[in-house]
């Protein structure tokens, strides 16, 4: 187990749970007199251009960006899931048809599909958002879904619940999830970090949260005017905590496709 890893990203999830209690400042207040303010005893990371605590905003922001990230992997499963275990039990044609459409949209750059639809339906909230990175990142799912799908779907279990004249939800649900959890639960947890990359991503290219919404993303927004004013601190601390976040996810993800990988090969 990532006991390291699943240490430190306990002590960020609750230090943005409890934000209230960490944080020194409002991170909403802007504090003109102290702009671009370097880290101190007052001010622990510094101020932003806004005059805003960047010590502060970090806790709130956190809950931010993982909430992004939960929801969008909440929305990719939604989707993928049911979809890859139609296409599985499905005949020739409709699983043909299932699979094309997926691949020729899992073709289109993910990102250029994000912007398209950020410039074109996002309001900038997180629901939003999270939609909009949702529904366009449970190809890869859908396909791995499929793969596993099809090969228990001629199993006695599954026979036996279609011969009983077991609804399609009642089987996907009882009988082919449970045996897939193993096998996509890497996909699902490496799909949290992706949703937080892509809302950084997207903040950083100002289509994503507006700076009124404090995120991770939305802190970094601010990277190219930290850079000419040589403000170091605003770039380093939110994306120290984006990373180190983003690396804790993906190890606790590799562990679990270590162990399905394991599994599968002592069948």
């Amino acid at each position: 187990m990532p006991l390291f890893s699943m240490a430190i990203l306990l002590l960020i999830v609750l230090g943005c749970v409890f934000a209230p209690l960490l944080a020194n400042h409002d991170p909403t207040d802007f504090y003109l007199s102290d702009l671009n303010r370097p880290p101190g005893q007052e001010f622990r990371f510094g101020t932003d251009s806004l005059g805003r605590d960047l010590y502060s905003m970090m806790w709130y922001g956190g809950r931010v960006s993982i909430l992004v990230g939960l929801l969008g992997a909440s929305i990719i499963a939604a989707i993928g899931i049911p979809y890859g275990c139609i296409s599985g039990v499905a005949g020739e044609r409709v699983d043909f048809i299932l699979m094309r459409f997926a691949e020729l949209c899992g073709s289109i750059p993910s990102i250029l599909f994000v912007l398209v639809l950020s410039a074109a339906f996002g309001d900038g909230s997180v629901v939003s958002i999270s939609i909009i990175i949702g529904i366009t990142g449970w190809f890869g799912l859908a396909r791995i879904v499929r793969g596993e799908v099809r090969q228990i779907r001629d199993s006695e279990f599954i026979l036996y619940a279609r011969a009983c004249h077991a609804s399609f939800p009642y089987v996907m649900i009882h009988h082919l999830v449970p045996n897939l959890v193993s096998a996509i639960m890497f996909v699902l947890v490496s799909s949290i970090s992706s949703c937080m990359i892509m809302e950084s991503t997207l903040s950083f290219l100002g289509l994503g949260l507006p700076v009124t919404t404090i995120s991770w993303g939305s802190m970094l927004s601010l990277a190219n005017k930290a850079l000419l004013l040589d403000t170091w601190w605003v770039v380093i601390f939110p994306g120290l905590f984006l990373v180190t976040t983003l690396l804790c996810i993906t190890n606790i993800a590799y562990h679990f496709r270590k162990e399905g990988n394991r599994k599968a090969s002592n069948l």
